[in-house]
């Protein structure tokens, strides 16, 4: 129910060979290296931009309690199909809910309030100089793993290594522009960065996730599996019965309580995650105090379902609160590696089928709003035609960019005003001929083969069957061949990793300070790396230039200007059919819990609340 930052993906994939772990250079007795007497001076933080909010004395984050009471447990509801493994650095099997937020302490926190800054918590401090070129990681001696074993440099280094040569394939991606890593000593470690002006590289292999070498050495990280492994966490796995529940119960003597970055935070003694294969019978559930917490996803649900005398009583308390994290893209997205979706006009097309305002008016209650950006709900997000410095940046790949790029604003199709679905349909039919279909004895068929245009829609969800159909309806109405298949979680994963798939509901998340994780989603080099989020198939060098022009933004203005002229060329590809968002998280809650009187920006935090009685 946490809502950590998105994953954030390196520039470059890392080529077999280009890093190597080198022999430990000796620390003076100051814990400096030879060449570190005249370096950049250790902080305690970092932003991407500009300075961090909080100074080196800050005790706490201003959206939490630092009062809070610790006790009580807390129980969340999955709605999936169970999970297999306690691994979620690996590609292989489901990882259960919470591994890795509870199990995982890292270098440096990021904190909720903030585009990108990230202080410390395993690293004291960090050093690093004006053009990051480097970055030195100060440990703290007090680290200590849930075995008592401390946390070390060498510790740091086995993490790093372990996921570039047995974790998801998006770490080789993630660190890819890492040169070299040297252990000082055993609580100084250096990473290198090569010939890069990735400036985010410091702050992104602070969140690395740090593993016990001790524990791993005569494992196999590889592989999924169901031992609870050893941690650095606030919390450890106490119980669990595979598949249907997980149980973390909190350290008393964690580590790290008392520091500035961890106070008012991991309040709950337990925190018990049960699933459910079914969202109707998890709500009825949650209402029947089966479990404490709900983020709802359903507006048909918020709108109808919470009612009731526990409702009216205030034994469970509903709320919409505002946030200000950028919503992303959640759509329809195309696999473009198929032939029938290679060719833009025909995606466009069918994009003209779907009805959002008749469903939001009539499935939604109107609780959405159409998202119109991969960026949505941020200063991020492209608008109306591209004029000055977005201009001057999309200038050069005019000859290689649809005009429309630099004409006309995207909007989605809709059918507000005087704006009819025929209309849409009939435009639709317009594009496809043009793309070489016509329409035969009723059915869409190219001119030239005599292929029908058919397609599948592949769902885990099965509220989402109430959206689809009306779609495939009017997509019949084209004489297209379209058909639902409903799936459960594990197959879906598997499915959606190996790119089995013609068209899926899937989001995209961003953050304020989007960069390295951009090339897992629209990078060439990530079209045929399975597991990557490149889900749609992208492959334009123009898109590639683009993202390696965000990752290298010099500042924030500049990091604005070149998102939004990325935004705007993977709208105008019509990679996807953009679906809706919201800008508040609906949540529901029994009276028991209790949280701080400040939201951060990002949203929902219950590993900030406590329970109250």
């Amino acid at each position: 129910m946490a809502r950590p930052r998105s994953s954030r993906l390196s520039t470059l994939l890392l080529l077999a060979g280009s890093f190597c772990i080198p022999s430990a250079i000796m620390a003076d007795e100051a814990g400096k290296s030879s060449a570190g007497a005249s370096g950049p001076e250790a902080r305690h933080a970092i932003a991407m931009h500009g300075e961090p909010d909080y100074g080196p004395d800050f005790s706490h984050f201003d959206y939490v309690n630092p009062e809070a009471p610790k006790g009580g447990r807390l129980r969340l509801g999955v709605v999936t199909n169970g999970y297999d493994t306690f691994n979620p650095f690996v590609v292989r099997g489901v990882a259960a809910a919470g591994v890795a937020t509870y199990l995982y302490d890292s270098l440096l926190v990021s904190s909720d309030d903030e585009p990108f800054s990230a202080y410390g918590l395993v690293a004291e401090s960090l050093e690093t100089p004006d053009d990051r070129s480097y970055a030195i990681y100060n440990l703290r001696p007090e680290a200590r793993f849930q075995d008592g074993e401390p946390i070390t440099a060498h510790d740091v280094a086995f993490s790093f290594r372990t996921l570039m040569d047995n974790g998801h394939p998006f770490y080789r991606s993630y660190y890819g522009d890492v040169s070299e890593v040297t252990v000082v000593s055993d609580h100084r470690i250096r990473f290198d960065f090569g010939d890069t002006d990735n400036h985010e590289m410091p702050l992104i292999l602070g969140q690395m996730p740090i593993f016990p070498r001790h524990y791993w050495e005569d494992r196999t990280f590889g592989e999924s599996g169901l031992e609870p492994p050893v941690g650095s966490g606030p919390y450890r796995i106490s119980e669990f019965d595979a598949g249907r529940s997980v149980t973390y119960q909190r350290l008393e003597d964690y580590w790290a309580a008392d520091l500035p970055v961890r106070r008012g935070r991991f309040n709950f003694d337990q925190i018990r995650y049960e699933y459910y294969s079914d969202d109707t019978v998890a709500l009825e559930a949650f209402k029947a105090g089966n479990y404490d917490f709900r983020l709802e996803s359903s507006a048909k649900n918020w709108a109808t379902a919470y009612t009731g005398d526990r409702f009216s009583s205030g034994k469970i308390i509903t709320e919409a609160i505002e946030h200000q994290r950028p919503a992303g893209m959640q759509a329809f997205v195309f696999n473009t590696r198929l032939a029938k979706f290679s060719d833009p006009r025909v995606r466009e097309a069918i994009a003209h089928a779907f009805d959002f305002d008749w469903a939001n008016r009539n499935l939604f209650h109107d609780q959405y709003t159409r998202t119109n950006s991969y960026f949505a709900n941020s200063e991020l997000a492209s608008a109306g035609v591209p004029e000055g410095r977005e201009l001057e940046i999309l200038e050069p790949f005019r000859d290689q960019l649809p005009e429309d790029v630099f004409t006309e604003p995207y909007f989605p199709p809709s059918t507000e005003g005087d704006r009819t679905l025929r209309d849409n349909l009939r435009n639709a039919v317009n594009l496809l001929k043009l793309a070489g279909y016509e329409i035969r004895d009723g059915k869409m068929v190219h001119d030239e083969t005599g292929e029908r245009l058919s397609f599948e829609f592949l769902l885990h969800q099965k509220n989402f069957e109430r959206i689809v159909l009306p779609f495939k309806n009017n997509l019949e109405r084209l004489g297209m061949d379209v058909s639902l298949r409903l799936v459960d979680t594990n197959q879906y994963v598997q499915r959606v990793r190996s790119f089995d798939y013609d068209i899926i509901t899937q989001v995209m998340p961003q953050s304020n300070s989007p960069g390295n994780e951009q090339r897992d989603f629209w990078h060439s080099s990530m079209v045929d790396v399975q597991g990557s989020r490149n889900y749609m198939g992208v492959r334009s060098p123009v898109v590639d230039e683009l993202v390696e022009m965000v990752i290298q933004a010099p500042n924030r203005e500049e990091l604005v200007y070149r998102t939004r002229a990325l935004d705007r060329v993977l709208l105008q590809g019509h990679y996807v059919i953009p679906q809706w968002h919201l800008s508040t998280d609906r949540i529901a809650y029994w009276s028991f819990l209790e949280r701080p009187e400040e939201t951060p920006k990002n949203g929902v935090d219950i590993n900030n609340w406590w329970y109250g009685r």
